[in-house]
């Protein structure tokens, strides 16, 4: 009987450790260093004919990403489609993980598309996102730029 009470006093207590650690919270990731310069490219597409390539639509796009307080974040946005662009936006941002997701609405007026709803993804070296719009639907894909 003293023995099955040891014993049962040992599962007990392995028990309550293995609980203690599953409850313990992971050591939090360090951030992503999403800030600095970007450039890579964006593409429109139909997503009504999902088995068509994207249509690359003035392939050059450049961002200079900066921290700003309590979540918010700006983008520079800089490229040529048949004109010189540069739009200044603030982007939502929460760390999850090793990434930092993004979202936003901006409103580029009406010779640019209006309205556009976004979400992207990036990390220290990666910043890919999706757009959609009431004229347009595309994704865009961005490596960091190393320092000069």
């Amino acid at each position: 009987m003293h023995r099955s009470r040891s014993c049962l006093t040992l599962v007990f207590a392995i028990l309550l450790t293995a609980i203690a650690i599953a409850q313990t919270p992971p050591a939090p990731q360090p951030a992503p260093d999403v800030a600095g310069t970007w450039s890579g490219t964006w593409s429109a597409y139909n997503p009504a004919q999902p088995g068509s390539q994207p249509k690359e639509q003035c392939k050059s796009l450049t961002a200079k990403v900066s921290p700003g307080q309590g979540g918010v974040w700006e983008a520079i946005f800089e490229g040529d489609c048949g004109r010189p662009y540069k739009y200044t936006i603030k982007m939502e941002g929460r760390q999850v993980g090793k990434v930092v997701m993004f979202k936003g609405t901006v409103d580029l007026g009406p010779k640019d598309g209006g309205v556009f709803d976004w979400i992207g993804r990036a990390t220290d070296k990666e910043f890919v996102g999706f757009y959609t719009s009431g004229y347009y639907t595309g994704v865009f894909t961005l490596t960091k730029s190393t320092p000069q």
